[in-house]
């Protein structure tokens, strides 16, 4: 059942909580994903039959929660994502961040890391405002977007991506691989090898970028990026079961 959360920003957040024994597990999403997704999906499954306390939600903009998707930015993100897990859970966390939701986890890391007790990523994608779409753009999608404030981008989901100007600008306020970022918990990342939006080599980087002394990054051969299959799922779930067996409270 959904539920939903007002934040100090005014921003109405949905969300779904299962009580339950901890650490609990909040799965973070990505760009334009939805906590209706196959991953989300499972876990909120798996978490049920383990009597495991589970949190997932819909960033604004996406999914049920209010406010335009175009409107928002990282920060904005970031921001709802801390205050459902302020609001909506209780001591540190295992945070299971989809492709954006990896570079939210790591944001929340970097700030609160008293909330985290373990991280698992999944084709995390962090600075990929900066790396991504902006090193893509052409001189005259650049400049249109200085100039419009937006640009529109060809969708394979239809109607075309419309990025701001205010996403970039932003996205370059939160970047994480441009300084030491220490995680000192158990974090776990997984990619797949076919991913056609996180190249591989991002893996390695954020591998090499990250400081810890439990990290850990494991290659899926042919998986893409929605890492969704049957295979690919109970990989997720053995991940974070690896990980909450390994967190230290």
């Amino acid at each position: 059942m959904t539920d939903f959360l007002t934040t100090d920003a005014g921003r109405r957040i949905a969300y779904e909580r299962l009580d339950g024994q901890g650490p609990g597990v909040v799965f973070l999403g990505g760009f334009r994903s939805d906590m209706q997704g196959a991953k989300a999906l499972h876990l909120r499954e798996w978490a049920a039959a383990q009597w495991r306390s589970f949190l997932r939600f819909d960033y604004s903009g996406h999914g049920e929660s209010g406010g335009a998707f175009e409107e928002g930015c990282i920060g904005d993100w970031a921001a709802d994502a801390l205050a459902a897990i302020t609001a909506l859970t209780e001591g540190p966390q295992v945070l299971v961040g989809s492709s954006m939701g990896g570079w939210i986890s790591l944001l929340i890391a970097r700030g609160h890391p008293e909330r985290v007790a373990g991280l698992v990523t999944i084709a995390a994608a962090p600075d990929f405002t900066e790396r991504g779409f902006w090193a893509g753009f052409s001189e005259e999608q650049r400049g249109e977007l200085n100039r419009d404030g937006q640009v529109a981008l060809p969708s394979e989901y239809g109607a075309p991506l419309i990025l701001t100007r205010r996403l970039i600008e932003d996205g370059r306020q939160r970047l994480v691989l441009d300084q030491p970022l220490a995680l000192p918990f158990p974090v776990r990342m997984l990619q797949g090898t076919a991913d056609a939006d996180v190249p591989v080599s991002w893996a390695h980087d954020l591998l090499d970028h990250v400081s810890g002394d439990d990290i850990r990054l494991t290659l899926v051969k042919g998986a893409d990026h929605r890492f969704s299959s049957p295979a690919c799922l109970s990989l997720i779930v053995a991940t974070i079961e690896d990980v909450v067996q390994n967190v230290r409270l």
